[in-house]
Formats: structure tokens, sequence, C-alpha cells
């Protein structure tokens, strides 16, 4: 006997049903976690998180011919769209130092390469032969700026992407506008990864309380975790509360002893009764 216990003492089953019962008796601390977690997430974001703009503008680049080496390739606008190498290629150009740089210095921005080129992104406009150039900054009008001149030098017959990718042209399809609306951070987004951390930090610390809490409740839990061993005897709880009575198992042993103390009464009663008589 005494060499299972160690055994038994090691295996510890996990009752899901009892960890759900836990979790609904303590759903308001879950509910409330989700919502101060919400809070929190959209309160960080607002005071801390500076809104981001973005502003868009679309070239369609017509490539009729390339000159590779001393070979010309005719090339259709449905071989364009399909070919997401030609794609990368004016990425390439867009983001270059030498386009980045004649921004800077045609603009008069702010900025050096290494900052402008993390605002700068290029790619193509749904599969199509037609190249979107987005630049994202805190200040709406700077982005629509920004934006604008790079459409200007993309377009440069000597130095845009005609210049550089031979027979090929390259024409304004929208010219950047200044953004009314922040495209980042997302208010919403954030309050609910607020709330959804908030819920999961409640219940892991709702669940690892109840795995570590090691208090023996109710004679059940010692006949279901040592099933080889007997229960010899509980030891009732007997404390009398402000009105009389008795905690948990101290109410059936109260009214018992209430009845021996009447039924001692009452023989008393009879035997001085008779002494009387006597």
């Amino acid at each position: 006997m005494a060499n299972n216990m160690p055994n038994m003492q090691d295996v510890q089953e996990i009752d899901l049903l009892k960890l759900l019962k836990e979790l609904w008796k303590r759903a308001w601390i879950i509910l409330g976690a989700a919502f101060i977690g919400g809070i929190l997430f959209f309160l960080y974001t607002f005071l801390f998180i500076t809104p981001q703009y973005q502003s868009t503008a679309l070239l369609y680049v017509n490539n009729s011919s390339l000159d590779i080496g001393s070979t010309k390739v005719n090339i259709t606008s449905g071989d364009i769209s399909a070919s997401s190498s030609l794609i990368d290629t004016y990425v390439v150009i867009l983001k270059s130092r030498t386009t980045l740089e004649r921004a800077i210095e045609e603009g008069a921005l702010p900025y050096n390469y290494e900052q402008l080129v993390k605002m700068v992104t290029g790619s193509s406009e749904k599969n199509t032969p037609v190249f979107k150039i987005t630049v994202t900054n805190s200040d709406p009008v700077m982005a629509a700026t920004i934006c604008n001149d790079l459409v200007e030098i993309m377009v440069d017959k000597n130095s845009g992407i005609s210049g550089i990718v031979e027979g090929s042209s390259v024409s304004v399809v929208d010219y950047a506008v200044v953004p009314t609306q922040a495209s980042s951070p997302s208010y919403m987004k954030n309050t609910a990864i607020g709330m959804l951390l908030g819920f999961v930090v409640a219940c892991g610390l709702i669940i690892l309380r109840s795995l570590m809490d090691s208090t023996i409740r109710e004679e059940e839990f010692l006949l279901d975790k040592y099933k080889e061993i007997p229960l010899l005897a509980t030891i009732p709880d007997l404390v009398e509360d402000s009105h009389g009575g008795y905690y948990g198992y101290g109410g059936s042993y109260a009214k018992a002893g209430e009845k021996v103390r009447k039924a001692t009464v009452n023989a008393s009663s009879n035997s001085q009764s008779k002494g009387s008589e006597g």
C-alpha cells in the first residue's frame, strides 16, 4: 500500500467539467478583465500611437517591346500583367537611391534616404499593368506631396521608367490626393485584441489557480483521488454563526444535540414528578 502512494500522488487528473464550472463561477471576473483589457488597449492606441495616412497614385506602364541584349522582344499588356518580374523592376526603380534622393532634393523634404524608403511602397493594382505608388506618413499633406513628386520623377522620360526600361512608356492614371482618414491604427481592431487578451489572461489565471489549489473541500475528492484507500472518518464543521445555527456539516449535529437535550429534560421532569407522588 505504501509503495502505491507516491505513484498516486504524482499523477494529477484534470477534471475539465470542474474547470468549466470554475470558469462559469467566475464569469464576472473574465468579463471584467476583457472589458478592462479593451479599455486599456483603446487608451494606449489613442494616446501613444501616431495616426498614419496613406496617399496613392496610379501609373500605367505600356511596354510594346523590351530590349534584352541584342534581341528585341514584343510583350503585350496581358504578358505584363502576368509577369511579376516587371513589377519588381518598377519597385526597384521607385525605391532606388537615385529616385528617392532626387525627390528629397526637388521637394525639399525633411527626410534622408533611409527614412523615406520606409514610407514608399510599390505594387501592381489587382494584377494589371497599372503600377501603384503608396506613401505613408503621419502628415496627410506630406504624404500626398511626396507621392506626387515620385510620380513626376517616374514619368520623366530621361530618369523615369521609360528612361531605364527601353521600349516602355509611362502615363499617369491618378495623381495622389490628400487623405482625409487615417489608415492606421485601427481602434476597433486594437480594442478587440485587448479584450481577447484580457479574456485569455483571466481564464488562464483562474485555471492555474484551480489546478494549484490543493485544499480538500469535500470527501468525494478523496474518494475519487485515492480509490484504493478507505475513508475512515470526516471531521464535521461545528462553527456556530450569529443566528445560533451551524455551518457545513454542523447543522445536522446541532439538531441531533437539541433532540438529546430535550429528551434529557423530559426524562428528568418525569422522574421528579414520580418522586413527588411517592
